[in-house]
């Protein structure tokens, strides 16, 4: 039987997804509140709507005759998108609105983690206030990690003793008026993530990536979406070992098990501590920019992992090849905190070399592509080793300029790995 699949998103992930169901003998269609170039370039139609619409998206699903849908973003799964096309009878890749709250509601993911005994959960508190949340920060001995319960985009964390003082921890709280917070003790250590694709009571792993959150070399500045990320041709880093990695997933396979008919993509961001691993988040979606780390490198058919999760068949076994991969993203210049939009991009699909060029936030006009005030694009290396991806990846760099755009050139260095190296062995000794 041939399958009509709607994605769902507009972004780089989305574009890593699309691809990769465009190799397959699905027919694609796409939705998104953006015009992505690389999307559009691969599915069969397209229509510009608000994702989080949940009766636009149904209306385009059943006018594009979708059997399957892929929820990528978000935003999307916290407005109920995949409740909704299933009550219009298509199966769709992503958790229900109740189950996606392992992301979207962070104070939740806490108590859930805690009631149902999942190892790997820092100390924690939940505050609805932000005098109480104050004054725990102020009476606590030792650092804290200050989190919005809701969605941020990444952008929403501030670690005390890495990024603010307690007293500029507090002013944030004041300036931002959240709702609620959740304080949880500093994990220190090397960060790292582990997604599983999920369906039916069991879990696919995939391989370990880092992702790198602060816009600056040498991680620094302030946090974003996410800069560029690394995996290697192993299910490990090179800062972990197997024992790790299988630690790793055992937290993943102690959630499933917990959560009742959760379906999509589970993404276990981990802290690798001298004490182990701990859980920073969950999220409920594909990482961006992972996911652009793990399908290229996945041979197994993803259509046939979303056929078998819908049809209530066992989930393939997920194989990759053998490659490391190299992802770094070029922003507008300024991001996050004042980007500058309007820069035409110089880098497409046919002068970026041995790397695959996503496209992510992007404006095309009808001279070009430019950059809008969000992500623009990720350039993606595969070789051997972590450096040959890495010189592919910076080579495509070199093509897109510097010219109203920024880049960590560091993601994916040499130096960069064997800095995470010396640190954790520094923390295990």
């Amino acid at each position: 039987m041939s399958e009509t699949v709607l994605l769902v998103g507009g972004g780089g992930r989305e574009h890593a997804i699309a691809r990769s169901l465009a190799d397959g003998n699905a027919t694609l269609y796409a939705c998104a509140g953006n015009r992505n170039p690389g999307i559009i370039s691969l599915a069969d139609g397209f229509e510009t709507l608000d994702t989080t619409n949940t009766t636009a998206v149904v209306s385009y699903a059943n006018d594009v005759g979708a059997t399957l849908a892929v929820v990528g973003p978000e935003g999307p799964l916290a407005a109920g998108v995949a409740d909704a096309l299933e009550d219009a009878g298509i199966y769709a890749f992503g958790p229900m609105q109740a189950e996606a709250r392992i992301e979207t509601d962070k104070a939740f993911q806490r108590r859930f983690m805690q009631e149902h005994d999942i190892p790997g959960c820092p100390d924690f508190e939940t505050f609805d206030d932000t005098e109480s949340a104050c004054e725990y920060i102020d009476e606590y001995d030792g650092d804290l990690a200050v989190k919005p319960a809701g969605l941020t985009g990444g952008k929403g964390v501030k670690v005390i003793g890495d990024q603010v003082t307690p007293e500029e921890a507090m002013a944030y709280l004041h300036d931002s008026d959240y709702d609620r917070v959740v304080l949880e003790e500093r994990l220190v250590g090397e960060e790292f993530t582990v997604q599983a694709l999920v369906a039916n009571g069991q879990l696919r792993v995939t391989p370990a990536i880092q992702d790198h959150k602060r816009a600056y070399e040498g991680d620094e500045g302030p946090n974003t979406g996410g800069m560029g990320s690394y995996s290697d041709a192993s299910l490990e880093l090179p800062f972990m070992d197997e024992d790790d990695y299988h630690e790793a997933v055992d937290v993943l396979k102690a959630t499933v098990d917990a959560l009742d008919d959760y379906r999509g993509v589970l993404y276990g961001q981990f802290m690798l501590t001298a004490d182990g691993v701990k859980v920073i988040e969950f999220n409920a979606r594909f990482g961006d920019p992972e996911a652009m780390n793990t399908l290229p490198v996945l041979t197994t058919d993803f259509l046939d992992v979303l056929v078998a999760a819908r049809d209530g068949n066992d989930l393939p076994k997920l194989t990759f090849e053998s490659q490391a991969t190299v992802c770094k993203y070029g922003v507008p210049t300024g991001y996050p905190t004042d980007p500058e939009a309007g820069a035409k991009l110089q880098i497409s699909p046919e002068n970026a070399g041995d790397a695959i060029l996503f496209y992510a936030s992007v404006d095309e006009r009808d001279d070009g592509i430019y950059t809008t005030t969000s992500r623009s694009f990720a350039v993606v290396g595969l070789g051997e080793t972590i450096s040959e991806a890495e010189e592919i990846a910076e080579a495509a760099l070199s093509v897109a300029g510097e010219d109203g755009l920024h880049m960590r050139h560091d993601i994916g260095t040499d130096a960069l790995i064997q800095r995470r190296i010396d640190h954790m062995e520094a923390l295990r000794n």
